[in-house]
């Protein structure tokens, strides 16, 4: 399947460790530009020994002034995947502000911040772009100790559907405004899923790239569930 990223900029957080560093890994061998961004020079360090190429950006995303600093001059953005997350565990009678403070602050308002800077890139610019917000399985299921990790990824989900729901009318081409209005009002995109759109996930669903994918629901709807 081709992906059509080859050159294209993607913005990729937590890219030091494990899925981050994985997205990253896998965007360089696609021929994307990449920006990968941690708080850990050394696994930058070793990243880009890895990726030759990529740009580097260390920055603690759970410092508000420090990341607006970092990335608010990093130049234009087409892509973003949104990673860096912490999972502070304690039991709920012994959870302390700080560990609530810090998950929230990197797991959904560095979030709500990087989004915002490559949204009104991408805005400001006129071109399409994709904001990919990675979540977990504990934002739908409880688990023992995760009372506050389960909570940002809860508000991260319901996040991801306002986002959508706010820039989908960004990212909408309309060729004709009036027809089907009633439905369009509520899709975010402003437009109907076409049949290459099915067909696309379809493809997505059929091959080794879905594999940790079952028993799910791939909605199509431009955004109609998040209304």
């Amino acid at each position: 399947m081709e992906l059509f990223l080859a050159g294209r900029r993607v913005l990729v957080t937590g890219a030091g460790k494990g899925i981050g560093r994985g997205t990253v890994q896998a965007l360089h061998a696609t021929g994307a530009r990449v920006v990968a961004v941690s708080r850990t020079q050394a696994d930058l360090d070793s990243l880009v020994r890895e990726c030759p190429g990529i740009e580097p950006v260390c920055v603690d995303l759970g410092d508000w002034e420090a990341t607006e600093r970092a990335l608010g001059s990093v130049g234009p953005v087409d892509l973003l995947v949104n990673n860096a997350a912490v999972a502070l565990l304690q039991p709920f009678l012994e959870v302390t502000k700080e560990a609530f403070d810090r998950s929230f602050e990197v797991n959904l308002r560095a979030v709500i911040q990087v989004s915002q800077i490559v949204a009104r890139g991408l805005i400001a610019r006129g071109v399409p772009g994709a904001i990919v917000n990675v979540s977990s399985q504990c934002s739908q299921r409880a688990v023992t100790n995760h009372s506050v990790y389960c909570s940002t990824k809860g508000a991260l989900d319901m996040l991801t559907k306002v986002m959508a729901l706010e820039l989908g009318p960004h990212k909408a081409t309309w060729s004709d405004p009036h027809k089907a209005k009633t439905m369009l009002n509520r899709i975010p995109l402003g437009k109907f899923a076409e049949v290459e759109h099915v067909v696309n996930a379809i493809l997505f669903l059929l091959s080794d790239r879905s594999g940790m994918t079952t028993g799910s629901t791939l909605p199509v709807e431009g955004g109609f569930w998040a209304c």
